[in-house]
């Protein structure tokens, strides 16, 4: 008998501790930007904000008709814009996330889009995709937090 309670007792020790250890609080996800994490967005949205306003080199490229230089300039100065855009997706809250990814998508699509105009030398084109590039950039802009 005495050793059935030392075993029972073991027993219950070891479920005592098996409910512990998985009942403990979840862990809540922001619902709002720290100041800290601001910060370190606004670090973030520098070379993001700097291909935004180097995008009027790409409007002069289109507007002179320049095909050799859109397409370079699109592949150059701004080829690394997506591994910009994609580090600060990841960095933004859960809720903000999908509608930048979203956005970020719909951006390189227009690129795409510019790319093929100006291998095609179609100005209208061109300049259609260099607008909703544009408009899709400052969306995405515009989701991040202000400080």
């Amino acid at each position: 008998m005495p050793r059935i309670r030392s075993i029972l007792s073991l027993l219950l020790v070891a479920v005592a501790i098996f409910c512990v250890s998985c009942g403990g609080p979840k862990a809540s996800i922001p619902t709002t930007y720290s100041p800290e994490k601001i910060e370190q967005l606004q670090i973030l949205v520098e070379p993001i904000e700097e291909a935004k306003e180097n995008l009027n080199i790409l409007k002069g490229f289109i507007a002179d008709q320049n095909w050799i230089d859109t397409r370079t300039y699109i592949h150059g100065p701004l080829g690394g814009l997506r591994q910009e855009m994609s580090s600060l997706t990841r960095s933004l809250l859960p809720k903000d996330q999908k509608e930048a990814r979203n956005l970020s998508k719909a951006l390189f699509s227009d690129f795409e889009r510019l790319d093929a105009a100006a291998k095609e030398r179609n100005a209208v084109a061109a300049q259609r995709q260099y607008r909703e590039a544009v408009e899709h950039l400052q969306g995405f802009l515009d989701l991040l937090p202000s400080s």
